[in-house]
């Protein structure tokens, strides 16, 4: 199957620009900006919301991110090899895969929730939030509407023999776009979101990824010691005062 123009350019040629910008959106935000380089949190100005919606949104993106390495990195005759028929893993991967999209979205919509009802929170959002927030949204949400249209209340769709191809053809300089191109809409929006929001990462606060603070782990403790007492200062017009007076008459 020969790929057509507009599959060359939304499979082949969109990817490797993302791909670009994210590298070196990454080294320059680095030189130009290493002060921004965090999360800018916001939790002195509120954390109720905070305290539940953030370890959802992370929890369940870790989850995402696996389930993500596992089904499109790893290719099928590894995981068959493993003794994992196709029918365990479609089981596996679809119920996990929905419990963690469920997780993330649950907490990402407390994030944007918080934002949005909180007016300083508010009025302190910047431009790349407002970039973020929505291509994030749009990333999680159709990749859980290709699940559960396709997967859950579907009768099934091996995106390992179209979506995994393509995407690992991408890291190892065989694009295939015809791959792609047999894939569901829902799977191509997903696809072409997860582009943007890659090449949107670096002007983001996504950047603090990279900053995890893996180091306290095996940081060494920090000493505190109680400083000394000092004597209290004696007071003008004391007992001193008067006995150099009495000397000095």
């Amino acid at each position: 199957m020969n790929a057509s123009g507009t599959d060359l350019l939304l499979w082949v040629a969109f990817p490797y620009i993302c791909l670009a910008v994210f590298a070196v959106g990454h080294v320059w935000r680095y030189r130009q900006d290493q002060f921004g380089w965090t999360s800018r949190t916001s939790q002195l100005l509120e954390h109720r919301w905070l305290r539940w919606g953030s370890p959802l949104f992370h929890f369940g993106a870790f989850m995402v991110i696996a389930g993500h390495v596992g089904g499109l990195v790893i290719p099928d005759s590894w995981t068959e090899a493993a003794g994992i028929s196709e029918h365990v893993y479609h089981a596996v991967s679809v119920w996990a895969g929905t419990a963690a999209g469920v997780t993330m979205v649950t907490g990402l919509g407390m994030l944007c929730a918080r934002r949005l009802l909180t007016r300083r929170i508010r009025l302190g959002t910047d431009r790349s939030d407002k970039v973020l927030f929505p291509l994030l949204s749009a990333t999680v949400l159709l990749g859980i509407s290709a699940t559960l249209t396709h997967n859950v209340f579907g009768g099934g769709y091996d995106y390992r023999e179209t979506v995994s191809v393509w995407f690992r053809g991408v890291f190892d300089l065989h694009p295939q776009p015809e791959a792609m191109a047999g894939a569901p809409l829902l799977f191509q929006l997903h696809a072409l979101s997860a582009c943007l929001l890659f090449a949107a990462w670096p002007f983001t606060r996504l950047v603090h990824v990279w900053s995890a603070p893996i180091g306290y782990l095996a940081r060494p403790y920090l000493v505190y010691r109680r400083r000394a007492a000092t004597p209290a200062p004696v007071a003008h017009g004391g007992p001193a005062t008067e006995r150099r007076g009495g000397r000095a008459a």
